[in-house]
Parts: C-alpha cells; sequence; structure tokens
C-alpha cells in the first residue's frame, strides 16, 4: 500500500508547489448566479451585458439606473429578476403628481386609539422597480435620499430601518423630455450602476419576434423559477465583501477617479463615493466570474457604469459630441495597468 501511494503521479498543483483552490466557497454563488442567467435568457434576448451588471449591483448591494428607449425590456427584466428571487417586490410609477407621502408612507389618526398611526409605503420591500424615475418633480425625488443611501427612513422623528436585502432599480428614458424633471447629482450618485440599453441587432430582433409569437396566450414570467432566498442573497452579499484587493489595484481605483477631477474635458470630476463603488463592484464582478481576487479587468468593467453619470462634460466638448463614456475610456486608456 505504501509503494502504491509513493508511485502516486502528483497533481498539478503540487508539482508546481502552487495552491489554486479558491479561499472562498464561491460555488452556492456561482450556482446560484448561472440559474438566474438561465430564468432570465428565456424571456431576454441579448443585452447579456445589462444582465450581469444587474447582478453585480445586487451581489453588491448597488443600486442601479437603467436608461433606454422605450420598449428595450427595461421594466420586464426587473419584473423577471424580481421573480428568481424570494424577496417583496414593489413597483412605483413615477409621475408628476406623486407626492414624497405616496412612497415613504404618512401618519394617519386612529379614531379608536385616540393617536397617529405610521402607514408604510411602498418603499418597505426588498426591490423595487421605480418606472420613469425622471417623471416625478425634484421634492419627490428628494425623498429618495435617504433610503438610497442609509436604507432607512426618518419621519417625524421616527427612524425606521429597511430590511435586507434593499435594492432600488429605477428606469428613465433618455429621448422623451416633455413632462420630465432632470435627476439631480446628489441623488445620481446614489446608484452604483448607470446601465445603458441598446437597441438589439437583427438577429436579435428576430429571436423576440419568434419568442413572442410562439408565447401566444401564455404570459412572460409564468415559467419563471425562483432560485435565491433573502437569507442567501444577504450571505453571498456578506461573502463578496471578502474578495481580495491587493494594494496596487486599489491605488489604480483612486488614480481612475482622481483623473476625472484633473480632466480638462470635464466640469465636474467623480467623489470617492465613485471609488467605494468601484471596489465593490469590481468584488462583484470577480465572485460571478467565480474569482475571490480582483483584477484589473473587473474595474475597467466597473468603471464605465459607476463613473458614467457621475461626471459632467464641459460644455464646449459636449457641443463637439463628446460624451462622457468616451472620456472615461480615455482616462482607463492613458492609466497604466497594474502588473
Amino acid at each position: 500500500m505504501e509503494n502504491t501511494e509513493n508511485n502516486a503521479i502528483p497533481s498539478n498543483e503540487e508539482t508546481s508547489g502552487v495552491n489554486f483552490q479558491s479561499r472562498l466557497d464561491l460555488a452556492p454563488l456561482s450556482e446560484g448566479v448561472a440559474k438566474i442567467k438561465a430564468e432570465l435568457e428565456t424571456v431576454i434576448v441579448g443585452q447579456h451585458k445589462m444582465i450581469d451588471q444587474l447582478l453585480v449591483a445586487f451581489l453588491s448591494n448597488g443600486h442601479v439606473l437603467i436608461e433606454g428607449v422605450p420598449g428595450v425590456a427595461k421594466t420586464i427584466t426587473a419584473k423577471i429578476l424580481a421573480k428568481t428571487l424570494a424577496i417583496d417586490f414593489s413597483r412605483i410609477q413615477f409621475t408628476p403628481d406623486l407626492m414624497p407621502s405616496d412612497i415613504l408612507g404618512t401618519s394617519v389618526f386612529d379614531l379608536k386609539k385616540s393617536e397617529f398611526e405610521f402607514k408604510k409605503g411602498p418603499i418597505f420591500s426588498n426591490l423595487i422597480l421605480i418606472d420613469e424615475i425622471n417623471r416625478a418633480p425634484a421634492k419627490t425625488q428628494a425623498a429618495l435620499f435617504e433610503v438610497m443611501e442609509e436604507r432607512q427612513i426618518t419621519i417625524d422623528g421616527t427612524c425606521y430601518e429597511l430590511e435586507k436585502p434593499f435594492l432600488v432599480l429605477a428606469t428613465q428614458n433618455p429621448i422623451e423630455q416633455e413632462g420630465t424633471y432632470r435627476l439631480p447629482e446628489a441623488q445620481l450618485d446614489r446608484f452604483l450602476f448607470k446601465i445603458n440599453v441598446d437597441y438589439p441587432n437583427l438577429n436579435e430582433e428576430i429571436a423576440i419576434i419568434q419568442r413572442e409569437h410562439l408565447l401566444q396566450d401564455h404570459g412572460k414570467l409564468d415559467q419563471i423559477q425562483t432560485i435565491l432566498s433573502g437569507e442567501e442573497i444577504k450571505k453571498f452579499q456578506d461573502l463578496v465583501k471578502q474578495i481580495i484587493v491587493e494594494q496596487n489595484l486599489l491605488e489604480y481605483i483612486a488614480k481612475l477617479v482622481v483623473n476625472t477631477r484633473e480632466n480638462a474635458f470635464l466640469y465636474l470630476g467623480a467623489s470617492p463615493r465613485a471609488s467605494i463603488a468601484i471596489l465593490n463592484a469590481s468584488k462583484g464582478f470577480a465572485a460571478i466570474r467565480g474569482r475571490d481576487f480582483v483584477t484589473p479587468e473587473d474595474i475597467k468593467d466597473a468603471a464605465i457604469p459607476v463613473l458614467q453619470h457621475r461626471v459632467i462634460v464641459t460644455p464646449e466638448r459636449e457641443m463637439e459630441g463628446l460624451t462622457s463614456i468616451e472620456i472615461i475610456k480615455q482616462i482607463i486608456e492613458s492609466i497604466e495597468i497594474p502588473r
């Protein structure tokens, strides 16, 4: 028996002297992500980047602003994602006459008890879909500041903690401006990602039409399965926080963000909140790729959706047609990648 053990062929890891085994158990997370992707792709054609970014945002405990013209599956994607998760879901349709109390809740006088009782609004949920967020006026948008940043609501001197996980998915149409209100920078800064949804290509358009034809009287969400519970989501979010980031990569993130403040093409650069957002998002990208450590590619993939809505292009460059995405790409290319 001893001879058999001594003559056994060593594994590659043993011969190289390097242990490539993950320091974190990411197998359940990877399995859950793969299943959610599969469910989303039964309805959503293409949009793989959007799906990945949504999953990264959820694992990173960050809010998402989805921007695209009507009909490119912004709302249906959020609804399908909600159905794959065993958590509470609320949809709020923003309109010009919507009041802050319609979102947060209000105190109602109880005649029997002779006291005021707080009636919670639809924001008291785990996953919130805010459709057409720029349809509501500034005072209604401002009602989201505290809840999005601190996951709590203060009303009449009482603080209400929101149950975790808590994620806001907001949609907006970049084309139609009549009856809309521009989101202030303070609110934009509270979104981890801004995701731009483009038109499908020809093959994807054909696939969309074919699927719709085959559905007939069946609903798009009828066959969607629930994959993860609220406890599993919180466990995965805690796991993502433990993803390893080397010191040189932390410095790389800082250089990217500081460069936005020094760039001549940008009127407004990104704040330290953006640095933290890139850090958290890059951990999320590493996790969905099955790694317990961040690489420069994870950071580069996180940089554009994190930064594009946090910076403002100078009027001169904007008139020339230069966009924030193009400037961010230039910044990424100008900074040496850590080795």
